[in-house]
């Protein structure tokens, strides 16, 4: 037997009305108090608050911005949620965003240029104050611009002085890491990378390239390897990579998902780290020092770099007609226990 019951109808939502009769004022009064602009006794004021706080009513803050011209939100767009650096980085804009009076419209467009320039639109009809974005192409800073909305790209740069920048030094830091595996005797240094079109994947191959060429090591494009998005994929080519003839002694991962990979094919294969294969990363991940031996890694600190573009967003918006700048932060290697010189041939 079913019991059935009546549905509730869900209590409304206070209005600035509603407040404005229960305080016993006008609505233009009950306005200025809860905004806290314009001249209001204080004895009205307090029966307003009062009054606001027990209906539970909370300003319409779009509403407000429209009226004002103004907005105290920012959109951020990110390209994989699911990775921790871009989850961090996230955490980062909105702390400084919540102390700087903004809040944060967080869209994850999954590294899709169609769901990019989808969220783009939805930033500008909802009047986002600023963007910042992990951009895909040079497409979405252009439109946005276009817009006269203010853009800050973060962790890579298509749009090199027609707006602001925040990123890491990846070709000064990648060519450090892969001078520690030459200074350890490796000379089959093979590299896993998503991609060469964004600045990240070219910046940290030019980096791994110049290293090689420096110390007088031949080219061998062999050894360069497409290892597409996930951890599945770095898998797969990793072990492709590893069981040839004239396997390399060291894998430098691109990023922390396809070290992962690379730390799974390995233990697939039975290789021991590091006395059978050294591993590096660009990207620390929190697993890498939680498995033994830890992962040598490139740690870039997300938050921060966050933080700096939230900074320079907001820098933006107080003077748009200032010209564009690219701001550098460093990125630090972790040594841990992943490296060590290559067997004896």
């Amino acid at each position: 037997m079913e019991e059935t019951f009546p549905r509730s109808t869900p209590p409304r939502r206070a209005t600035l009305k509603d407040v404005a009769r229960a305080a016993g004022v006008s609505q233009s009064t009950t306005s200025r108090a809860l905004s806290g602009e314009g001249y209001v006794a204080a004895a009205a004021r307090d029966r307003i608050v009062a009054a606001a706080d027990e209906l539970g009513y909370v300003p319409h803050a779009m509403a407000r911005s429209l009226r004002k011209q103004v907005s105290r939100s920012v959109g951020v767009l990110v390209s994989d949620l699911r990775n921790t650096f871009y989850a961090d980085l996230a955490a980062g804009i909105a702390g400084r965003a919540r102390s700087r009076g903004y809040t944060m419209m967080l869209v994850d467009d999954q590294g899709l240029l169609d769901q990019e320039l989808h969220a783009a639109q939805a930033f500008v009809a909802t009047r986002a104050a600023g963007v910042i974005v992990t951009p895909l192409s040079a497409d979405v800073s252009t439109y946005l611009l276009r817009q006269r909305i203010p853009v800050v790209e973060v962790d890579r740069r298509f749009s090199a002085g027609a707006c602001d920048a925040v990123v890491i030094d990846n070709a000064s830091v990648a060519r450090r890491m892969t001078d520690h595996l030459i200074a350890l005797g490796h000379r089959r240094i093979a590299l896993l990378i998503d991609e060469t079109d964004w600045t990240t994947g070219s910046e940290r191959f030019a980096g791994y390239t110049r290293s090689l060429a420096d110390s007088g090591i031949p080219d061998d494009p062999s050894l360069v390897v497409s290892a597409g998005w996930d951890v599945g994929g770095a898998r797969k080519a990793a072990v492709g990579i590893l069981t040839r003839r004239d396997a390399p002694t060291a894998v430098f991962a691109a990023n922390n998902l396809l070290a992962e990979g690379v730390w799974r094919a390995a233990s697939d294969l039975g290789l021991r780290i590091p006395d059978d294969l050294s591993i590096v990363s660009f990207d620390d991940a929190q697993w890498m020092s939680m498995v033994s031996p830890g992962v040598t890694a490139i740690a870039q600190d997300a938050v921060a770099l966050g933080e700096a573009a939230m900074d320079r967003l907001l820098d933006r918006i107080e003077d748009p007609d200032a010209a564009a700048t690219t701001t550098v932060l460093e990125a630090q290697i972790l040594p841990r226990g992943s490296t060590s010189a290559p067997r004896p041939a």
